[in-house]
């Protein structure tokens, strides 16, 4: 049965802390995204940017606080289900994915979340995967094995696998990670067009590069080592002050018709 979201946010954050072998990784974030919202996690190297997909996710469970996703409650409601409700594209997932599985059934497996699949897929499923990897422009891979695929064409693979399970909420980790400059740029064109659906899902991007950042995007979080800097409506939270916070070191921020830019001042 499809989860409501007619009242709850997509994401509640409340006062998490996440610490690991007496290291604080996270320190009491604050974070709510809304239904229509796309948001940027940016931060440098360190700053906790995966640590907390993965507490969103489950497989990290917080110290202290909250976490809500989907209107669900993390220590109150089966977080295995509620996964499959949730998109996630990660480079990641790239070398977990048996070099034989033809792209066909890497996106089926998404209805299941699960990676490699075990079973043949229904004719409804093969139905749902040939319309969306037309939507995501590689119907001519379906049965490409995956060792023959680019990083480009597995990253677009990725995105229709986890739209399989018509998720809420699509979280794409880094997604630009081992692309060549051509690949990224081409990349990052589509998922401007996927924010542009009318049936777009919310999507979250973890990155540490601000160019990644298309004009749809709406909010951003900011984050420095472990803790928050900022976050808000996209020309609040993105500023030079806040990365300058956020990666110390000056940074000036500017942004133009190819979208954001900066420069380290000394």
């Amino acid at each position: 049965m499809p989860l409501s979201l007619t009242n709850p946010p997509i994401i509640q954050v409340e006062h998490l802390f996440l610490t690991r072998s007496r290291k604080c990784i996270l320190e009491n974030i604050h974070w709510r995204v809304e239904p229509g919202e796309h948001w940027v996690i940016l931060g440098p190297n360190g700053a906790g940017k995966t640590t907390l997909l993965h507490a969103l996710a489950g497989y990290m469970p917080p110290t202290s606080g909250k976490i809500e996703v989907l209107g669900k409650t993390f220590g109150r409601a089966d977080w295995r289900a509620l996964r499959k409700h949730i998109g996630l594209v990660s480079a990641g997932l790239i070398p977990r994915i048996g070099e034989d599985e033809v792209a066909r059934d890497v996106v089926v497996s998404g209805k299941y979340a699960q990676l490699n699949l075990w079973a043949d897929p229904t004719p409804i499923d093969v139905q749902t995967v040939r319309f969306l990897m037309e939507q995501t422009e590689i119907l001519h891979l379906e049965n490409q094995a995956w060792r023959f695929l680019s990083q480009g064409e597995r990253q677009r693979v990725l995105i229709a696998r986890a739209r399989m399970a018509q998720p809420a909420l699509l979280i794409l980790d880094e997604p630009c990670a081992g692309l060549d400059p051509v690949a990224r740029v081409r990349f990052l064109s589509f998922v401007e067009k996927l924010l542009r659906q009318p049936d777009s899902p919310a999507v979250v991007l973890v990155t540490h590069h601000i160019e990644e950042i298309t004009p749809s995007f709406t909010h951003a979080l900011i984050l420095g080592t472990g803790h928050m800097v900022a976050k808000g409506p996209l020309t609040e939270a993105l500023t030079s002050t806040h990365l300058t916070a956020a990666f110390g070191t000056p940074i000036q921020l500017w942004s133009d018709s190819d979208g954001y830019r900066l420069r380290i001042t000394h």
